[in-house]
C-alpha cells in the first residue's frame, strides 16, 4: 500500500465530519506510542510551554541519574538515547526557543556528568555537534533571546 501525500490527506480530512475526525484521531493514537504522545502534547501541554519544558528537564535529570557509568560504552549508549528522546519532544513542540532551551540543558547536564566526557572522543564530538547546532538555531531567534542564549553557550564552550 502506498501512502497518500499530505495534500491528499488534508483534502480528504476537509470532507469528513467532526465525529469521523474524532474517531480517526483515536484510532491513530492506538497504533504508536509517539502518536499518543503527540496528541497528549497538543491537547494538554501545548498551552503551557514552560510547564512542558520543565517536565522534559525533569525527565532528562532522571535519565542522567540512571546512566550505567561502568564503561564508556554504556554511557554513550544512554546519552544517545536521552538525546534521541529529547529530539522527539522537540519535534512535538516545533518551537525554536523550546528547542534551544532543552538542548542547552542537555549540554549542561552532559558537561557536568561524571566521569568527564572529555575522556571519550565520541562523547566530546557529540557535545561539540550539539553546541554547533544550538549556535545555528540561536541565530534565527529574536535579538534579545540571542544575547541570553549566547551567554549560556559561552559558559558551555569547551
Amino acid at each position: 500500500m502506498k501512502a497518500a501525500s499530505l495534500k491528499e490527506i488534508k483534502t480528504e480530512l476537509n470532507h469528513r465530519s467532526t465525529q469521523e475526525l474524532l474517531e480517526l484521531c483515536l484510532r491513530l493514537s492506538k497504533f504508536k506510542k509517539e502518536n499518543k504522545e503527540l496528541l497528549t502534547y497538543l491537547l494538554f501541554e501545548s498551552a503551557d510551554e514552560e510547564n512542558f519544558i520543565q517536565s522534559i528537564k525533569t525527565k532528562v535529570d532522571a535519565d542522567f541519574e540512571t546512566i550505567n557509568t561502568k564503561t564508556f560504552f554504556y554511557i554513550k549508549k544512554s546519552v544517545r538515547k536521552i538525546l534521541r528522546e529529547l529530539k522527539k519532544f522537540i519535534r512535538y513542540s516545533q518551537n525554536k526557543e523550546t528547542e534551544v532551551e532543552l538542548l542547552l540543558y542537555f549540554c549542561q547536564k552532559l558537561k557536568e556528568f561524571k566521569p568527564s566526557i572529555n575522556r571519550n572522543t565520541t562523547l566530546t564530538n557529540l557535545y561539540s555537534r550539539q553546541l554547533e547546532y544550538i549556535k545555528k538555531k540561536v541565530a534565527t531567534l529574536h535579538e534579545d533571546l540571542q544575547y541570553d542564549y549566547r551567554l549560556e553557550l559561552e559558559e558551555l564552550a569547551p
